[in-house]
């Protein structure tokens, strides 16, 4: 599934014509004239004799902690997923359109007609400690996910396609009838529907796979805070944890049991590091690996000691609405239309009111570029080459509102809404690297110039953590946050039920139409094999979320990685297959600029 960041709003300013001049103003920055042309490569090769029994230095580029719900079936935000990788990467692997090819530890073959899919994987492989890896460690995922007393996030819509499901989870039945055992070592899978995004990694198909022999006593409410969750969790990757300092770091050891090479390094040490202090960190030659923020360019554009490696990811930032609540009784988004969020023309104008192509110019050097959909251009199949961000124009924007009965009726510069009652909105805004506060107080500005009162929630940028709770991630939605912005991953499917559905909790504007759900469902069905309907779908969709706004797609999210040149080989592209056996270090300590 997926996570998310950052972004948006406060102060005032009188006039916004969104230049450079404005931009400048606002943050102390030089304005840059347009976009620079910067490319960069994904990947590196550093060349060099191997050093044995070396530390690769990675940085958890950060200003938080991260959670340390370490395992896969509960962690909730990316930074535990950085963390957990090392350990216990998964079950399948992909190409670079995310589908499955046979590069992961299980193999899956789909059946369209048969409504089935069948995992296998490899006989005589442990985990590490020692114990044999069966498929039963591919069954428990579901029995856990699907359990009543699941804390997680991962229940929904993918989970309750699979047959018998909906029963167990609903305390009907004692056993899952979808999940077919073959033998110890294949599993068939059986489904109710069958979409096209069964083809995808991510998309359908589960690719868990945990130690029951290790987890298995432990009741499922109590898994997320268990010893084994936090503390003492283990995997079948290449490495596997040595210590842990809780939000802080965590340092790694070979895995001896792991089913392919050897890695190159026989320790990781993964640290916490914050984005202002990691530019520095890198030139002093104390980190070997660590992601670089587009926004400190300038920073890093002249290092001799580390190469930064760049590409488009599968993630992208938003401004979202909140629209409503979400109904835990029912499991379900509940849509309020009476709120002043809900006044689709409201949205509109405050897609109108901002320059995000300023915004990347000026704060990110053009690197990030501005999203046209809520879809990333990776996934080519499914991106409406015809979809277009909202142009800036903050003359519309004010007629926009205007026009649906927005406006200032008693002279304080901010309009009242179409009953002609005061309305105050207030966003929350992530906190992050340099500029946030910065793209924050720019974005206010430009929707307090166009007429709409607006003010940052609390004053101030919120932690990933405490930020996705008021936003909804645990279900509860904090009425004080109106408008926020977020990011997601969309992971290897780009079908939106998962983030937008009516019955995914990762709904967080709360927004629900029967267009919406209708278009959903035609996504959803087995006809979506059928490659014309599918585009039709899936242009259909993209067409419904510009036109409605429940969010704005502002920039599809490019990822840059700074890795030292002691480092023999990294590639950041969407379904590398570089192993880590090929990874190792050509110098006792990471270089120095």
């Amino acid at each position: 599934m997926k996570k998310s960041f950052k972004k948006l709003f406060t102060s005032l300013l009188t006039t916004v014509t969104l230049s450079a001049t404005v931009l400048s103003a606002v943050t102390g920055l030089v304005a840059a004239e347009e976009a620079e042309n910067l490319d960069f490569s994904p990947s590196v090769t550093n060349e060099g004799e191997k050093v044995e029994g070396a530390t690769l230095n990675v940085a958890l580029t950060s200003d938080t902690p991260f959670a340390g719900v370490l395992n896969n079936m509960l962690y909730s935000g990316q930074p535990d997923a950085e963390v957990i990788n090392y350990f216990n990467p998964g079950l399948f692997g992909y190409d670079e359109n995310f589908h499955f090819d046979e590069s992961g530890f299980g193999k899956v073959e789909l059946d369209k007609d048969a409504k089935t899919a069948t995992i296998t994987i490899p006989e005589g492989e442990k985990w590490e400690d020692g114990e044999p890896i069966t498929i039963e460690d591919v069954i428990f995922p579901y029995y856990v996910i699907g359990h009543p007393d699941y804390t997680g996030i991962r229940y929904g819509s993918d989970y309750e396609n699979i047959e018998g499901m909906e029963e167990y989870h609903n305390g009907e039945a004692d056993e899952i009838s979808g999940l077919e055992k073959v033998d110890d070592y294949t599993l068939v899978v059986h489904y109710k529907e069958f979409p096209n995004s069964m083809t995808q990694a991510g998309g359908g198909v589960s690719s868990y796979i945990e130690p029951k022999h290790y987890l298995e006593d432990i009741p499922v409410k109590d898994l997320e805070d268990s010893e084994q969750v936090r503390v003492k969790p283990i995997g079948f990757g290449p490495f596997k944890i040595e210590s842990i300092q809780p939000g802080e770091s965590v340092t790694y050891t070979v895995n001896e049991y792991y089913y392919k090479d050897r890695p190159g390094v026989d320790k990781v040490i993964l640290k916490v590091v914050n984005p202002s202090s990691v530019v520095a960190e890198l030139k002093a030659g104390n980190i070997d690996v660590a992601s670089v923020s587009s926004s400190d360019y300038e920073q890093f554009q002249d290092a001799k000691n580390f190469t930064v490696l760049g590409a488009i990811t599968n993630s992208y930032s938003y401004i979202g609405f909140k629209m409503g609540t979400w109904d835990k009784e029912n499991g379900k988004v509940a849509y309020d239309p009476d709120l002043v969020t809900s006044q689709k023309a409201l949205r509109q104008a405050m897609a109108q009111a901002i320059d995000l192509q300023a915004v990347s110019d000026n704060f990110y050097h053009g690197i990030q570029q501005v999203a046209k959909a809520p879809i990333t251009p990776n996934f080519t199949e499914y991106l409406d080459p015809e979809a277009k961000a909202y142009e800036f124009n903050p003359e519309a924007a004010k007629q926009t509102l205007a026009d649906a009965g927005f406006k200032d009726t008693d002279g304080d510069g901010f309009v009242e809404d179409p009953k002609g009652e005061k309305f105050k909105l207030s966003y929350a805004a992530m906190s992050g690297n340099s500029v946030q506060e910065a793209i924050a107080q720019y974005y206010i500005q430009s929707w307090q110039a166009v007429g709409i009162d607006i003010e940052l929630l609390d004053g101030k940028l919120h932690e990933f953590n405490s930020f996705y709770e008021r936003v909804g991630s645990k279900g509860e939605d904090d009425p004080a946050v109106n408008v926020y912005g977020g990011a997601w991953g969309m992971g290897g499917d780009p079908n939106p039920t998962g983030l937008y559905g009516p019955e995914s909790m990762f709904n967080f504007p709360r927004w629900e139409t029967d267009e919406h759900n209708e278009i959903l469902g035609r996504i959803n069905s087995s006809d979506s094999f059928d490659e014309e309907f599918r585009k039709q779908a899936f242009n259909d969709w993209q067409a419904l979320m510009h036109e409605e706004l429940p969010i704005i797609p502002t920039f599809w999210q490019s990822d840059l990685k700074a890795v030292n040149n002691r480092v023999s080989n990294w590639d950041i592209q969407i379904g590398s297959h570089l192993e880590w056996s090929d990874i190792y270090v050509t110098a006792d300590k990471p270089i120095a600029e």
